[in-house]
């Protein structure tokens, strides 16, 4: 069952590094400007994305895979339709503790399949509104 309590949610935005894949270099858009702000809140922000290779000053990885460092949450920016392949490269990382989709994307056979490995998931909630209602 996916995370929904607030104090669930409270205890997640206490962790400290997301990997946020589909993370965009464009301004403006929320898949740049919510990692934006996650960074200027204390994140340790990690972008994830095949497509670019520089964001926020920052090295980006082409894929979960190839993260060097440990990761707490993986917060998702990619359709629906894409959730699954990414559930299962946080799965076979033992350091990822929650997956989170941002508003708008879910899938619940992924989100099953990761609560099986012993991943939390939160679905279809933005990290940014969570954070200003629970925390800021």
């Amino acid at each position: 069952m996916p995370v929904d309590s607030d104090a669930e949610l409270r205890e997640i935005l206490g962790m400290e590094t997301v990997a946020v894949v589909g993370c965009s270099s464009t301004e403006g858009k929320d898949a740049h400007e919510i990692p934006k702000y996650l960074r200027d809140h204390g994140y340790d922000v990690i972008p994830v994305n095949p497509y670019a290779d520089e964001i926020f000053g920052r090295e980006v990885s082409d894929s979960l895979s190839d993260v060097a460092e440990d990761i707490d949450i993986v917060d998702v920016f990619r359709p629906s339709e894409e959730v699954a392949g990414i559930v299962d490269q946080a799965i076979e990382r033992e350091d990822v503790k929650v997956i989170w989709t941002q508003l708008g994307i879910r899938d619940d056979a992924a989100a099953e399949k990761a609560e099986d490995a012993g991943k939390r998931v939160v679905q279809d909630k933005c990290m940014k509104v969570e954070h200003q209602r629970l925390v800021a």
